[in-house]
């Protein structure tokens, strides 16, 4: 088996800023197996990983590889979500059928999807805001101790829009419980990942009256036992979960654990997206915007219209 590795950059189409940064460019890598098989993946440095450190983690698995074997040869992050997704993509292609075929599941079909408004001045927000508001879901980036002027001015700019909020860790617990009631009153419809991971415990000793979804405390099944009492959804990424064999797997696990449903992404391309419109099929909440944010796509990218998220040709993935 061959394996092959490219970095990637696909310029967004605006800055995207999240509470611990900005960006102006996606960068990816893109896996191949045996040059028909694709995968995309997001290294993310948040979780310690980098272009160069993912990179070496798949130049580094042996020739002989089976999905089966990379499960345990790979930690759950970037590097096995790129080989995971391009060893089912070469399964498809080599048995001539759909992934959704493989996996034994009903064909998919659209999903709604949100729209992530970037953190910017409340004034920016609005402008986003309105610009957007013909969007049936908008996904918030704040995450700020000054963010009620933020949620005032979103909630002007697009009245009648369904919206979540996503504070990346960056409020802290007083903040939060200032906000709630706020939030509750904008009509915000969950809320995710308030607090920092491993410094949540006080959601598991308040009431919560508007659902709260684990991000960065949640990445594979390992997870689900330290979110007990402390969140009502998880937000399954390909990139933190190590894969589509992996996230298939947490989605059921969550789900029969009580948990509802979110599926997120990272910053990436449509190939990044594609496998995860399999997992997205009527989960709660659908977060798979990325290529929306770009400047430039792949060929053939996602289809994106008023039903929401289209599954992927076969020319682009699975």
């Amino acid at each position: 088996m061959t394996i092959e590795v490219q970095h990637d950059v696909f310029r967004l189409a605006q800055a995207f800023t999240i509470s611990r940064g900005s960006r102006m460019q996606a960068d990816v890598l893109t896996v191949t197996v045996n040059e028909i098989g694709r995968g995309e993946c997001v290294p993310y440095a948040r979780y310690d990983e980098t272009m160069d450190s993912v990179t070496a983690q798949i130049e580094g698995l042996p020739a002989d590889l089976t999905r089966t074997a990379l499960q345990t040869l790979l930690p759950a992050g970037a590097a096995r979500n790129a080989v995971d997704c391009a060893l089912w993509d070469f399964e498809a292609k080599q048995a001539g059928k759909r992934i959704w075929d493989l996996l034994d599941m009903a064909k998919p079909g659209p999903e709604v999807t949100a729209y992530t408004l970037s953190l910017d001045t409340p004034y920016a927000m609005q402008a986003q805001a309105a610009a957007n508001a013909h969007r049936p879901l908008l996904k918030i980036k704040l995450g700020t101790p000054d963010d009620m002027p933020r949620l005032e001015a979103v909630r002007r700019g697009a009245p009648d829009a369904r919206i979540i909020v996503d504070a990346n860790e960056g409020w802290t617990a007083e903040v939060y419980a200032d906000l709630a009631p706020h939030l509750i009153r904008l009509g915000v419809q969950m809320v995710e990942q308030p607090l920092p991971a491993g410094e949540d415990d006080m959601l598991g000793e308040i009431a919560r009256p508007l659902p709260v979804c684990a991000d960065e405390s949640c990445h594979d099944r390992v997870s689900l036992p330290g979110l007990k009492g402390k969140y009502d959804l998880v937000n399954i990424k390909l990139d933190k979960a190590g894969g589509l064999t992996e996230a298939l797997a947490l989605k059921r696990e969550a789900a029969a654990a009580g948990y509802g449903i979110m599926v997120g992404c990272m910053v990436g391309s449509s190939l990044a997206m594609a496998p995860a419109t399999l997992l997205a099929q009527g989960v709660a909440f659908t977060d798979l915007d990325g290529p929306l944010l770009l400047a430039e796509d792949r060929d053939p990218p996602l289809v994106f219209d008023a039903q929401g998220v289209h599954p992927p040709d076969a020319a682009l993935w699975g």
